[in-house]
């Protein structure tokens, strides 16, 4: 069980875009001041079963930012992860919906990953589940381009010490 406080990323098996996302944002969160750079960023899925590999065309994307997330097995979302996130960062409205009609108590902070992104910028990340490799540098790409304005949605959420 994460710490409370994390940042919980969600997606559906927990083995694809959800591990790809939290992997980007805890990265990118490592070269922010305190207390950013030390909130733990989890992920979980909304079908997801407990321990599987995460893609292998998720971990070669990944390898290529510089960031390993090999290790990463799959988790469904739980009650007490909702409870004790400080944010929570969908893929899609399809997951956002899904803990809205499930979870006992919605967490306030329920975001879309790249909620924040000025228009006409797409909201949701396709599942490249079974695509090409260049599918999954696709999806890895968006993730990164909704980073800067997730980072700077976290400072408001997120006092400084």
């Amino acid at each position: 069980m994460p710490a409370p406080g994390h940042i919980l990323v969600v997606c559906t098996a927990n083995i694809c875009r959800s591990p790809m996302a939290a992997g980007l944002l805890q990265h990118a969160l490592a070269a922010q001041p305190e207390p950013l750079r030390s909130l733990p960023v989890v992920s979980a899925g909304i079908v997801a079963h407990t321990g599987d590999r995460v893609s292998e065309n998720s971990v070669i994307a990944l390898k290529k930012a510089g960031i390993d997330i090999s290790g990463h097995r799959s988790r469904p979302v739980t009650q007490a992860m909702l409870d004790e996130a400080l944010v929570v960062l969908c893929m899609t409205e399809s997951h956002r919906a899904s803990i809205q009609l499930q979870a006992e108590e919605v967490p306030g902070h329920l975001y879309l990953f790249r909620e924040f992104l000025p228009p006409p910028a797409a909201r949701e990340i396709a599942d490249p589940y079974g695509g090409s490799l260049k599918a999954y540098e696709q999806c890895r790409d968006e993730m990164v381009e909704a980073i800067p304005s997730l980072v700077a949605r976290l400072k408001t959420l997120v006092p400084a010490k």
